[in-house]
C-alpha cells in the first residue's frame, strides 16, 4: 500500500515538474521572439519603474504623515512636473543630432539619485520641493529618449508589438514598486521607497553601461527639410487628447491617495498601508491586462484605442464619485479602479504609435519630447487644480465628476486624430507621398479595417512605398523602414 502511495507521488512530482518545464520552454520561446535589443530595453525599464512606482504613488503619503496640507504636496509634484519641461527639450534636441539615447537616460539616474537622496532626509517643505524638482528633471530628461529607444530596436517586428511590450515591463516594474512600498508602509518605514528606487538607478547605470541604448539617425544622414509648420499640425489632436488623458495617472499619484487617506462625504478615511494597497490593485490590473490589451489594440486603428481609453477613464472617475455618497463606498472606489486600469492600458501604447506614425523620423526625438511634454503639463496642473479643490471642497465628488465630463468631451479630438493618419495612409497608398517622400519617409504603420479588409502602407525605403491589402480584418500593418535600424 505504502509503495503504491510512494509510486502516486512519485508520478505527480514528475507530471508537475514536466509541466513546468513546458510553461517555462513557452515562456522563453515568446520573449525570444523579441530583439536583443528591445528585450534589453524592458529589462531596463522595468528595474527603472520598481524604484519608480513607490517613489510617483506614495511620496503624498509620506509627506501627508508629516502633516503637509494637500495643496502643499501637490504644488510640489506640480514644480516637478513644471521642472520637467527643460529635461524634455534638452533631451529632444540631443537625439535628434544623433547622439545615443543611453545618455538623457543617464543623466536623469544621476538627477533622480540625488532627488530621492534629498527626499528620504526631508522633512520641511523646501526639502520636499528640491526633491521634487531634481526628480521633475530626471522624468524630463528620462521619457523622450526610452521611449524613441522603441522604434530603433523593434526591426524587424512592428514598432505597436514593441510599445507593447514595453508598456507591459513598465506596469510590471511599477505594481512591483507599489507593493514594496505598500509593505514598508506597513512597517512604518514608508520612506524606505527612495532607497529601493536608489539601488534599482543604480543597476539601470550598470546596464547600460554594459550594453547602451540604439543611436539616433543624425540629421546630415537624412535628405531633404521639413519645417516646423508642416509636421507639427498632425501632431496637435493626439498632444491635445495626450494632456486630457495623462491627466488621470497624474491625478492618480497624486489626488487619489489623499482621497483616500482623508475620506469623502459618507465614505470613512483609510490608513496609510490600505490605501496604498488600494493603489496597487489598480496598477496590479494594469500589470495583468496591459499585454493582451497593447496586442489586441495593435491591429487596430490607433481610433480604437483612445475611444476605449477615454470611455473608460469617464467610467472609473463615475465611479469614484459615487463612491463619496455611501458609508460602503469602498466597495464602488475598488470597482473604479478596473476601467481606470483598462484606460491607462489602451491609452499608453496606442498614443505612443501614433506619434512615431505621425511625425518625420529626423525630427522624431522633438516629437516624443513634444509628446512627453503634455504629460507634464497635466502633471502640473491636475495636481494644481485637485488640491485646490479637496482642500476647498473636503470631498473629491467635484474633482471626479469633472474629470469625467472632459473625457467625454475629447472624444471629438479622436476622429481628427484618424483623419490625418487616413490622410496620411491615402498618400502613401496613391504613390504621391510627397512630403513623406521627399523628407526621407515616414513610419506609416496605419491600421484600419473597412468590410471586413485592412489595409496597411509598408515604406521599403526613403523613397519608395509599398502597399498591400489582405481580406483577414484582423492583419496588422507591419511598416518598417530600412533606414531605421
Amino acid at each position: 500500500m505504502g509503495g503504491h502511495e510512494e509510486s502516486a507521488v512519485t508520478a505527480g512530482d514528475r507530471s508537475g515538474g514536466e509541466a513546468t518545464a513546458r510553461f517555462i520552454a513557452r515562456a522563453q520561446t515568446w520573449w525570444h521572439q523579441f530583439p536583443v535589443p528591445l528585450r534589453d530595453l524592458a529589462r531596463i525599464r522595468l528595474i527603472a519603474m520598481v524604484g519608480a512606482g513607490g517613489v510617483l504613488y506614495l511620496t503624498p503619503m509620506v509627506f501627508h504623515h508629516e502633516a503637509f496640507s494637500a495643496s502643499s504636496v501637490t504644488t510640489g509634484l506640480a514644480l516637478a512636473a513644471l521642472a520637467g519641461t527643460g529635461g524634455r527639450l534638452l533631451s529632444g534636441v540631443l537625439l535628434d543630432r544623433g547622439l545615443s539615447c543611453s545618455l538623457p537616460v543617464l543623466l536623469a539616474c544621476l538627477s533622480a539619485l540625488l532627488g530621492d537622496t534629498i527626499l528620504f532626509g526631508a522633512e520641511g517643505f523646501g526639502g520636499y520641493v528640491g526633491g521634487q524638482l531634481l526628480l521633475g528633471i530626471a522624468m524630463g530628461l528620462y521619457w523622450p529618449a526610452i521611449e524613441l529607444a522603441v522604434p530603433l530596436g523593434c526591426p524587424p517586428i512592428p514598432s505597436a508589438r514593441g510599445f507593447a511590450l514595453v508598456r507591459s515591463a513598465d506596469a510590471l516594474g511599477v505594481v512591483s514598486g507599489a507593493l514594496i512600498g505598500a509593505l514598508l508602509a506597513a512597517q512604518g518605514q514608508l520612506r524606505g521607497i527612495y532607497l529601493v528606487d536608489i539601488s534599482c538607478l543604480l543597476t539601470v547605470i550598470v546596464l547600460l553601461w554594459r550594453r547602451p541604448l540604439p543611436q539616433t539617425q543624425r540629421k546630415r544622414q537624412l535628405e531633404g527639410s521639413s519645417p516646423l509648420g508642416r509636421w507639427l499640425p498632425p501632431l496637435l489632436p493626439i498632444l491635445a487628447v495626450t494632456v486630457l488623458a495623462t491627466a488621470l495617472p497624474a491625478l492618480m499619484q497624486s489626488a487619489l491617495p489623499l482621497d483616500l487617506v482623508r475620506g469623502s462625504l459618507q465614505r470613512s478615511p483609510l490608513p496609510e498601508s490600505l490605501g496604498a494597497l488600494t493603489i496597487g490593485l489598480q496598477l496590479g490590473l494594469l500589470m495583468v491586462i496591459q499585454w493582451p490589451v497593447g496586442q489586441a489594440l495593435a491591429k487596430r486603428p490607433v481610433g480604437t484605442g483612445l475611444t476605449l481609453s477615454l470611455g473608460s477613464f469617464a467610467v472609473g472617475c463615475s465611479l469614484l464619485a459615487a463612491s463619496a455618497f455611501s458609508a460602503h463606498g469602498m466597495v464602488l472606489m475598488l470597482l473604479a479602479q478596473l476601467p481606470l486600469a483598462l484606460g491607462e492600458a489602451a491609452f499608453l501604447p496606442t498614443a505612443t504609435e501614433a506619434v512615431v506614425e505621425l511625425s518625420p523620423r529626423r525630427h522624431q526625438g522633438l516629437a516624443m519630447a513634444l509628446f512627453s511634454q503634455c504629460f507634464a503639463i497635466s502633471a502640473f496642473a491636475a495636481p494644481l487644480l485637485a488640491g485646490q479643490l479637496l482642500d476647498q471642497q473636503r470631498h473629491g465628488v467635484g474633482l471626479w465628476l469633472g474629470m469625467a465630463a472632459l473625457c467625454v468631451a475629447g472624444l471629438p479630438l479622436v476622429g481628427q486624430v484618424e483623419r490625418f493618419q487616413r490622410r496620411n495612409l491615402l498618400q502613401v497608398l496613391s504613390a504621391t507621398g510627397g512630403d513623406l517622400e521627399g523628407e526621407g519617409g515616414r513610419q506609416i504603420l496605419y491600421r484600419f479595417d473597412t468590410k471586413g479588409k485592412s489595409a496597411s502602407a509598408t515604406p521599403t525605403s526613403d523613397n519608395t512605398a509599398s502597399a498591400t491589402t489582405a481580406s483577414d480584418s484582423n492583419a496588422t500593418s507591419t511598416s518598417q523602414d530600412s533606414g531605421q535600424t
